[in-house]
């Protein structure tokens, strides 16, 4: 996750390279008359060449005063008017600048006739370059506007993220007591009728806690630790499981060992199947199954018979779903599939996923 600081360090970072694009450019311009040279061509000499200069380094000082202050003052606090009228003086004083220096700078063209008639060149050159020196001020504006917009666009991709960061920790603090809240309730129904089962039980669930508190500080783990720790999880459930349940696993990673995935996704599914899927006193029964088609997609698929708890009955209070479906959309944008229902005395959970590599 992004903050404010870092932003700007990798602003500030980026600056030398701009600064070079710069340099390149201006580069390119000013030496212009070097390209061009050849057999046929006026050779450049010192006075030539300081003649040429100074129509690049007006425009040099047009771009940056408006790069540098006018777009920043005038443009960016909505003063468009200070702003033209800025750019109106600025363009004329430059433009002045480059009539008198062209004027009192020796001219190479020796034997050339000075004109006769100067206030009407001078009109004619303002008017001819005005527009050039406009072009170098709406370019200034151009680039300043450009990376003023990507700059806005990135705080604003560094705020989502972080909004997102947030909601999804929030969302795992509400999954880790939901999911010890439906352990020490199978437990403590243990105690009754097997204190030694439900003792060990207890030693089971250190283990499948060390797991998601560890390993649930991190937004992805091997796909191989998750599926540990979904078989570690089924085997505490079995325990207190009646006879008359038939209870069947396959899972397996397949060619996806080397994946990541999101740590306890397939959790909440797997509690509700234990949740509603048992009844002790008419045969029941769970089947889950979880498999990889390839390298990146894995589907989990659970089947159990369907016993709806009592409204008395709130444990967990079906925050596992709506809390999953809000962990996959954040975490899997348009790459899940997630269907859930009732298919007459049976339910059934789909969820297929598109993974990640394992260098990503």
């Amino acid at each position: 996750m992004k903050n404010n600081e870092t932003l700007m360090s990798e602003f500030e970072s980026k600056r030398p390279f701009q600064w070079l694009i710069h340099c390149a450019a201006w580069g390119v311009l000013f030496g212009l008359p070097f390209f061009f040279t050849g057999r046929e061509a006026q050779p450049v000499t010192l006075e030539s060449y300081l003649r040429f200069v100074i129509i690049p380094f007006s425009f040099m000082i047009v771009y940056y005063v408006n790069s540098l202050m006018l777009i920043e003052k005038f443009l960016f606090t909505k003063k468009a008017w200070k702003f033209a009228a800025s750019n109106v003086v600025l363009i004329a004083s430059a433009m002045i600048f480059v009539h008198l220096m062209m004027q009192y700078l020796p001219n190479p063209h020796i034997g050339r006739p000075r004109p006769e008639r100067e206030w009407q060149d001078a009109f004619l050159f303002f008017l001819g370059n005005a527009v050039l020196y406009l072009l170098v001020a709406g370019l200034s504006v151009a680039i300043k506007m450009t990376n003023s917009w990507y700059k806005v666009q990135s705080d604003k991709t560094a705020l989502e993220k972080e909004r997102a960061e947030a909601e999804l920790k929030n969302l795992k603090s509400q999954l880790n007591p939901h999911f010890l809240f439906n352990t020490l309730n199978n437990i403590y129904s243990l105690i009754s009728f097997s204190p030694e089962r439900a003792q060990g039980a207890v030693h089971e669930l250190s283990k499948l806690l060390r797991y998601v508190l560890y390993e649930n500080n991190q937004h992805f783990v091997p796909l191989e630790k998750e599926l540990d720790f979904l078989r570690n999880y089924i085997e505490l459930m079995r325990i207190r499981l009646p006879e008359q349940v038939k209870l069947e696993t396959r899972i397996e990673s397949g060619e996806a060992s080397s994946a990541l995935i999101a740590p306890l996704l397939f959790i909440s599914l797997i509690e509700n199947a234990f949740k509603h899927g048992v009844s002790y006193s008419n045969p029941s029964f769970i089947h889950i199954q979880i498999m990889a088609a390839d390298r990146y997609n894995l589907t989990c698929e659970i089947t159990n018979s369907f016993f709806p708890k009592s409204d008395q009955d709130k444990s967990g209070s079906g925050i596992g779903l709506s809390n999953l479906r809000k962990r996959l959309e954040l975490l899997y944008p348009g790459r899940y599939v997630l269907e859930c229902g009732q298919e007459g005395s049976l339910f059934r959970a789909v969820l297929r996923l598109t993974l990640k590599e394992e260098n990503v």
